[in-house]
């Protein structure tokens, strides 16, 4: 069954209001129409795309792509790649566009909101198109937040996943390796230990908690079990698992919760001083 696609989101629909738009929809010849040169998704499912397709050819396309003049009858695409791509697939003459004026950043945010949006990024391609609006076009990180609907952590932290080697970045953007996975693997001190446990998690399926307690263990120095589970003295760690992940939510980053007797301890996990301050932000509710 095809999935239902949402909305343009209030991201892309305020980019999109912001500028002039040719009132009403346009059709325009479907070859006239060329890929957009800042899109920052570099792979496409093939069977989502054949899914797609499927219930273009049967529907029509409802939703209509954006594209800005780049000539005389000529076009370039802003956002609606997978359903240009569809529609050539099934051999569409024309299709109903939005036509609006718009600069590469501007070409460049519009594609990365869209597919954001939709959950249509693997994490890679969501980093990359992060810096790219970071390096060539001057914004903050509190800006391309702004841009996307994300918190400044969320953004720092998806930033943070090229520091990685390009090994373990190829086997985050064919999905060997998650998101989770790759932000443990970010914690270890010692290099050294990278590559082993990297094959540890595509060979022998390691969740990422279990990632995030071998790390810490080679951090402290000391030899890890491959499964071995951190244990609380009371007997409770599906509560505090739970609690783990309340604060997390709360912080935006990475939160260990360690239990005793006599107590215990909160670690905050932060990897840069604009976490630092959003983590302190949010602590004080200061403005």
């Amino acid at each position: 069954m095809t999935k239902k696609k949402g909305g343009l989101g209030k991201g892309l629909g305020a980019l999109l209001a912001d500028t002039d738009v040719t009132a009403g929809l346009s059709e325009v010849p479907i070859r006239s129409i060329a890929p957009n040169p800042h899109q920052p998704r570099a792979h496409i499912d093939e069977e989502g795309l054949r899914e797609l397709a499927d219930s273009i050819r049967e529907h029509g396309l409802i939703q209509p792509l954006v594209v800005t003049r780049s000539g005389d009858s000529a076009y370039t695409l802003i956002a609606g790649e997978r359903r240009w791509r569809a529609a050539l697939l099934i051999g569409l003459d024309t299709v109903p566009v939005v036509i609006k004026e718009a600069a590469p950043q501007q070409m460049l945010e519009l594609a990365l909101i869209e597919n954001v949006q939709r959950a249509d990024l693997n994490p890679l391609e969501e980093a990359q198109a992060y810096r790219q609006l970071i390096d060539e076009f001057g914004l903050t990180q509190e800006q391309v937040a702004q841009r996307v609907g994300k918190s400044r952590v969320a953004v720092a932290n998806t930033l943070r996943l090229l520091k990685l080697p390009e090994s373990i970045l190829r086997r985050l953007a064919d999905a060997s390796l998650s998101e989770g996975h790759a932000r443990a693997l970010l914690m270890l001190n010692d290099t050294t230990h990278l590559q082993r446990l990297v094959s540890q998690i595509v060979g022998g399926g390691l969740s990422v908690r279990q990632v995030e307690e071998i790390v810490r263990r080679l951090n402290a120095g000391k030899p890890h079990a491959k499964s071995r589970k951190r244990k609380t003295s009371d007997g409770v760690s599906a509560n505090t698992r739970a609690l783990e992940d309340k604060m997390r939510r709360a912080l935006g980053t990475k939160v260990n919760l360690y239990r005793s007797s006599r107590g215990g301890k909160v670690v905050i996990h932060y990897y840069s001083e604009e976490e630092l301050d959003a983590i302190y932000r949010r602590i004080t509710r200061e403005e």
